[in-house]
C-alpha cells in the first residue's frame, strides 16, 4: 500500500465537509484493471470507497476516543465490490440484472433505453406503447416495432406519462444544454445540512444500549432502510457492515428480486409494511421512535403523504440523520421522475461517450449506483460524527446525476493502471437461507475494522418489523 494522494478522494472528502488533514491516513494499492472504461470509472470507485472508509474510521475514533485508524484502499477489492451484483451466486446460480425489456432500442431518430425489471414498470411500458395485449412471452419484437416508428423523445414522454421508464439518448452536449442538465451542473456532488436542533445524545438514543468504546463505529445504531435497487441498498449494506442494526422496509405490493437482495441484503433484516394501513403505520412510527438514521431512495415526493419529509421526521425524532437519494435531483423539470443508473447513463451522455459510431455503450459496472451508495454511507457517517460533536438533526442528499456529472467533468484518469485484476481473490462463500452464497467481500477497510458482514442476507420481506433484540 502507498500513501500517495488521490485527487478524487480529496474531492469527495471535501464535498463531505471533512477535515482535509485526515487524508494522510489513507493508503492505496492493489491491481487497478477491474473497471476498464473511457471515463475514469476506477477513479470514481476508488474515491467513493476511500471517502466512506475514512468516514468510518473517523466515527470509530470519535466513539472510542482513540486516534483515527489508518485506511487501506485496495483497488482489486473496490472493483470486485462494484461488480458485486453481477458476481453474486446462490448454489452456483447466476442471475441477470436486466429483464428482456430493459435495454437499448432503435427509435426513428436515435436511441432509447428502457427499464422494465419490475412487473409494474413492464406493464406501464407495454401500455404506453400499446402492445400490452399481445400474446406470448416477452413481446420484444412488438416493442421494437412500436419504438422504431416513434421519435426517441416521443417514446420518453409517452412512457413517463404512463408511469414507466424510458429515456431518449442524449450526447453530453445536449444534456448540458437541457434545463435539467444545467441545474445538475450547478449542484455540488452532495449536500449536507443541519435541519433542526437536538442535543448530543447517546448513539442509538437508549442509554446503556451501546457499550463504552464500541469497536464498530455504528454499533448500537438503528437504521430504517427505505430504499430499493441499487445505490440505497449499497449504502445501508455498508452501515450494516459497520455494526448498525439495519431494517429494510418495503411495501408488500412492490415485490423485490430475491437475487438482488442476495447481493445488497448483506448484514440486514428485511420486512414489509403497508404504510397505507393504520396498523402498519403505527408499527413504523414505533420503529421510528428509537431510530437513529432513516435512508430513503424512492422517487422524490413519493413518501411525502406518509409525513416522511426530512422536516416532518425532524419534528417527530429530533437528532435523526436523514439521507435521501434520487436519480435526477430533487429539482428541475425531472425532479419527480423515477430513474435508474442505466437511464442516467443514457440521458447524461455517458452511453454515447462509452459507445461507438454504431451503438451506445455502458459503464463496466453500475458505477453511478455503487459510487453514490458509498458516498451516501459516507455522508451518514460524517453526519453521525458531527452530531456526536454538536448535536442537531442532519440531512444528507445525493443524486445519481450529480455523481454522473462528477464522473464526466471533474474526475481525471490516473496513469499507469495495473491490469492484474482477479475478482476471485475478493470473493467468499457463506451458508444462507438461499443455499451456499458466493459474494464479494466489502471494500471498506481500516485498521481494526470488520472484514465481512456479521450475517448473510435472508429471504426478502420475511423478518419481523422489529429491531434486533427488541
Amino acid at each position: 500500500m502507498t500513501s500517495r494522494k488521490d485527487s478524487g478522494t480529496e474531492q469527495a472528502w471535501a464535498a463531505l465537509g471533512a477535515d482535509a488533514s485526515l487524508l494522510d491516513r489513507v493508503s492505496f494499492g492493489g491491481p487497478s484493471g477491474g473497471l476498464p472504461a473511457r471515463l475514469p470509472v476506477m477513479e470514481l470507485a476508488r474515491a467513493t470507497v476511500a471517502a466512506c472508509s475514512l468516514a468510518a474510521a473517523e466515527l470509530a475514533s470519535v466513539r472510542t476516543g482513540r486516534p483515527v485508524p489508518r485506511v487501506r484502499v485496495d483497488d482489486e477489492a473496490v472493483a470486485t465490490a462494484f461488480l458485486s451484483d453481477r458476481l453474486v451466486r446462490a448454489d452456483g446460480q447466476a442471475w441477470s440484472a436486466f429483464a428482456p425489456l430493459s435495454r437499448f432500442w432503435r427509435a426513428a431518430d436515435g436511441w432509447v433505453r428502457t427499464h422494465a425489471n419490475y412487473p409494474h414498470h413492464r406493464a406501464r411500458l407495454l401500455a404506453a406503447l400499446g402492445v400490452e395485449g399481445r400474446a406470448g412471452g416477452d413481446p420484444v419484437d412488438a416493442v421494437a416495432q412500436a419504438i422504431a416508428g416513434l421519435a426517441a423523445l416521443e417514446v420518453e414522454q409517452a412512457v413517463y406519462a404512463a408511469g414507466g421508464l424510458a429515456v431518449a439518448a442524449r450526447g453530453p452536449e445536449a444534456w448540458a444544454r437541457s434545463e435539467q442538465g444545467r441545474m445538475v451542473a450547478e449542484q455540488p456532488l452532495l449536500t449536507t445540512a443541519r435541519i433542526g436542533d437536538a442535543p448530543v445524545r447517546v448513539p442509538g438514543g437508549v442509554p446503556g444500549r451501546v457499550p463504552g468504546g464500541a469497536e464498530l463505529p455504528c454499533a448500537g445504531l438503528r437504521v430504517l432502510d427505505l430504499t430499493r435497487v441499487l445505490a440505497g441498498p449499497v449504502a445501508t449494506r455498508t452501515l450494516a457492515l459497520l455494526g448498525a442494526d439495519v431494517l429494510r422496509i418495503d411495501a408488500p405490493q412492490l415485490p423485490e428480486s430475491q437475487e438482488a437482495h442476495n447481493d445488497t441484503g448483506m448484514g440486514k433484516r428485511s420486512t414489509t409494511l403497508d404504510l397505507r394501513r393504520r396498523t402498519d403505520r403505527g408499527t413504523f412510527e414505533e420503529l421510528l421512535e428509537t431510530a437513529d438514521v432513516v435512508v430513503t431512495g424512492y422517487r422524490p415526493g413519493a413518501l411525502d403523504r406518509f409525513a416522511l419529509t426530512p422536516e416532518a421526521l425532524a419534528v417527530r425524532r429530533p437528532g435523526l440523520v436523514v439521507a435521501q437519494l434520487s436519480a435526477w435531483g430533487r429539482y428541475g423539470p425531472w425532479g419527480e421522475r423515477r430513474g435508474f443508473d442505466s437511464l442516467v447513463q443514457v440521458a447524461t451522455g455517458i452511453a454515447e461517450l462509452e459507445g461507438s459510431p454504431d451503438a451506445l455503450g455502458a459503464l463496466p459496472a453500475q458505477a453511478l449506483d455503487h459510487g453514490t451508495g458509498y458516498l451516501m454511507a459516507a455522508g451518514v457517517l460524517r453526519a453521525l460524527t458531527e452530531q456526536h460533536r454538536t448535536g442537531g438533526t442532519r440531512l444528507v442528499r445525493l443524486a445519481l446525476t450529480q455523481t454522473a456529472h462528477w464522473l464526466v467533468h471533474d474526475l481525471a484518469p490516473a496513469p499507469g493502471a495495473d491490469q492484474g485484476f482477479d475478482a476471485e481473490n475478493r470473493l467468499t462463500e457463506t451458508d444462507s437461507p438461499m443455499g451456499r452464497l458466493r459474494h464479494a467481500l466489502p471494500p471498506v477497510a481500516y485498521d481494526g475494522g470488520p472484514v465481512n458482514w456479521a450475517r448473510p442476507p435472508g429471504l426478502w420481506g420475511t423478518d419481523a418489523p422489529a429491531w434486533s433484540g427488541a
